[in-house]
């Protein structure tokens, strides 16, 4: 057996690029050596907790330090919070990166579930998150307490954390009133206001009253998609805010009138406050030098009174950029590792089984079927941004999604038509395509008006039902575009299952799952290693591989069928509208991206260019939707060069098309909220 010495000498660049990227990830993470940085779990009281710990290394229980949680947001983890944790720990103070219940590697108690709505998974995980990590805190030796026993500890949590943090400020002051006792000292909340937290009673008004002399703050950006609304201005919330201006903003720094931003209030009640509001969106703020300043400065002001032994390093030196940058080198390392595996193992005994032979390279188009086959690839790359917010959104048997239906209808109607007339002509070729094109359209009525992913008991990834809607109402609507093309095009040119890389050999199919099975398990033993070794995962920004424990295997399970459907119609769109003579190279591979991705980034384009260019962004009631649709763009980006790489190596899509279903779905589950675990 001979295999090639190009994917051995591609393995070893990429285990060098994941070395070297975790290795200094960790470096950086723990401050260039001056924190340690551990992953604990904990009894939370209403479930399992966990979290990154970060300890400077002068912090005991004969030196306690002023303490810090810091938690992401609704469908992130505790990573999403590594700018302030690696930037307030390396200053000296004690930083707890809390994964929420039900997210990272947390999990709610079954019995805290209210039920299976929406509202039953979705209040529990944040309501009790930030003050169950309280409680555990206070007790450590090496969190300070001043004189009285209150604790030193500050919360600060982004969006779904920040009402969290919210929520145990409440939590706190009725426990105060009890054991006279504070164990929250400041906070500082991030993209979050007190649109969710008035459900539980805990409103702007509310909330002042229970400040209890604290010290508090809000980064408050001026393009949330969410929240900071002004109420009298109607329409959807992805618009310019000025938080300090409305309502809730005055009345949380205590003023009649609207405030000054970045400028400090004293309380009626013995406290201070303070409203950030950087030229951010939502999610910007947890990648931003500018919010990472902000939380240095609040809490070194916060905390002055016990500032011995705390550095004084200005807000704007920061290294955890650097932590970010050595991860996004990891994760090239990683994509380009899974490459080099994958060819490895298909030139193995068995797996070699994978490959099927020569490619079907086709003749490069020319006059006017070049010119109609352009038009129709760049309608199937509009498609999934046109109905992006109809599925994302609107959901099945809405008005808008209803087109699909009615498309789906004409599609199967025509598909009838062109079957009877190929059975008339005998042509085996037409009959075929045909049926293709009946099958699809018939189901993409279905998906049109079939509510599929509402059974929160059963998908329990809650966060990723919309896009999983999205992704095979995408799927769908590439199929009938293939079927259509076939029968109206390369039926007459004698195009075959090959021409799309389908090759139906059983033990084919079953050594491409194989392979991408073994490739996956293997690509991921290096990413536990990694993170077992240095704390790294492999990421930029939202878009991260990362560990998981096997309590959310269920969930990959139930979600890989739809996606694995996805990337067998993605593969094949790739195959046969790359594989051409003129699209070999690097021009294949960019054709390819923008076949998988050109609709979300044309959608993210546009809506994000109106939002800061007019104030409103043109699909202004599509927030959530929007944040989750730019790890889209990178996801879809490395399915793209997967998928043709290894169609070039194998002559089929069923290796590519397996790994990305693997590794997208365990990525995309790893990184969200699974309930019910």
């Amino acid at each position: 057996m001979k295999i090639s010495k190009r994917p051995w000498t591609l393995l070893c660049v990429a285990l060098v690029l994941v070395l070297l990227g975790s290795i200094l990830a960790g470096v950086f993470n723990s401050g260039a050596g001056a924190v340690k940085v551990t992953r604990i779990s904990f009894d939370g009281g209403h479930g399992q907790l966990s979290g990154l710990l970060y300890m400077p290394k002068d912090a005991s229980a004969d030196n306690p330090k002023p303490t810090i949680i810091v938690t992401h947001g609704y469908l992130n983890s505790a990573e999403m919070q590594d700018a302030n944790a690696i930037e307030l720990s390396r200053r000296g103070f004690v930083v707890l990166a809390l994964d929420q219940y039900d997210h990272g590697h947390s999990s709610l108690s079954h019995e805290n579930y209210s039920d299976s709505s929406f509202f039953g998974v979705w209040l529990p995980f944040w309501l009790n998150s930030m003050n169950d990590a309280v409680q555990y805190m206070y007790e450590q030796p090496y969190v300070l307490k001043d004189e009285n026993g209150n604790g030193i500890i500050g919360v600060t949590g982004h969006s779904m954390g920040g009402f969290s943090s919210t929520m145990a400020l409440a939590m706190d002051e009725t426990q105060y009133a009890e054991t006279g006792v504070r164990k929250i000292y400041a906070s500082l909340t991030e993209g979050s206001d007190f649109m969710y937290t008035s459900i539980l009673g805990i409103d702007a008004a509310t909330s002042d009253a229970l400040g209890g002399g604290r010290i508090l703050g809000k980064v408050a950006a001026q393009y949330d998609e969410f929240f900071f609304n002004d109420p009298n201005v109607q329409g959807g919330t992805v618009r310019h805010k000025d938080f300090v201006s409305t309502p809730d903003g005055m009345t949380f720094l205590q003023q009649s009138e609207p405030a000054q931003v970045n400028t400090w209030y004293e309380t009626a009640d013995g406290g201070r406050r303070i409203v950030y509001e950087p030229a951010q969106t939502h999610p910007w703020n947890h990648f931003s030098a500018e919010t990472t300043g902000y939380a240095v400065a609040f809490y070194t002001e916060a905390f002055a009174p016990y500032s011995e032994g705390i550095k004084d390093i200005a807000p704007t030196s920061q290294l955890w950029q650097w932590k970010e940058a050595f991860e996004c080198v990891a994760l090239v390392g990683f994509v380009m590792l899974i490459i080099a595996l994958a060819s490895i193992i298909i030139e193995l005994p068995f797996f070699r089984k994978a490959k099927s032979g020569e490619l079907a390279v086709q003749t490069s188009l020319t006059g006017g079927k070049k010119a109609a086959i352009c038009l129709i690839l760049a309608v199937a790359v509009l498609l999934p941004a046109l109905f992006f917010k109809p599925l994302m959104d609107d959901g099945a048997g809405s008005a808008s999604v209803n087109i699909l239906f009615y498309a789906g209808l004409v599609a199967a109607a025509a598909g009838l038509v062109v079957l009877i007339l190929g059975l008339v002509k005998k042509e085996k070729k037409l009959t075929v395509g045909a049926c293709f094109l009946l099958v699809s359209g018939a189901l993409l009525a279905v998906v049109a008006k079939v509510p599929m992913y509402s059974n929160n008991a059963f998908w329990t990834a809650i966060g990723v039902n919309s896009i999983a809607y999205w992704t095979i109402g995408c799927a769908m609507m590439s199929l009938v575009i293939f079927s259509a093309v076939y029968v109206g095009f390369k039926a007459k040119e004698g195009a075959g299952f090959e021409t799309y890389g389908l090759v139906f050999k059983p033990l084919t199919i079953l050594a491409g799952l194989c392979t991408a099975v073994v490739t996956v398990v293997v690509a991921y033993g290096v990413l536990f290693l990694m993170d077992a070794l240095f704390k790294a995962d492999f990421r930029i920004w939202t878009f991260a591989f990362k560990t998981f424990d096997a309590d959310i295997l269920p969930a990959i399970l139930r979600y890989l069928p739809t996606f694995l459907l996805f990337y067998i119609v993605s593969t094949a769109s790739i195959t046969v509208n790359t594989n051409t003579e003129k699209l070999q190279g690097a021009k294949g591979y960019l054709v390819a991206i923008v076949l998988n991705a050109g609709g979300p980034i044309l959608w993210l384009a546009v809506q994000y260019i109106s939002l800061f260019a007019s104030g409103v962004a043109v699909w202004s009631g599509s927030a959530l939707s929007g944040i989750m649709l730019v790890a889209m763009v990178p996801t879809l980006s490395v399915a793209a060069i997967i998928s043709r790489n290894l169609y070039k190596k194998t002559g089929n899509i069923w290796t590519p098309a397996f790994l990305n279903a693997l590794l997208m779905t365990t990525m995309t589950i790893a990184n969200t909220m699974v309930v019910f675990r």
